[in-house]
């Protein structure tokens, strides 16, 4: 094999696991609803 198809695979096999790593990391955190208690002495 030449040179450059050597540094060709080595590239793409670091993208391509660089990329799976990137997406096995990122997890959407579900969202929280927080209930506050609001006075109503500022109606009036």
């Amino acid at each position: 094999m030449s040179r450059l198809l050597v540094t060709l695979l080595v590239i793409l096999v670091v993208v391509v696991g660089g990329l799976f790593l990137l997406s096995s990391r990122a997890h959407e955190v579900p969202q929280t609803q927080v209930e506050k208690a609001v006075s109503l002495d500022n109606l009036s």
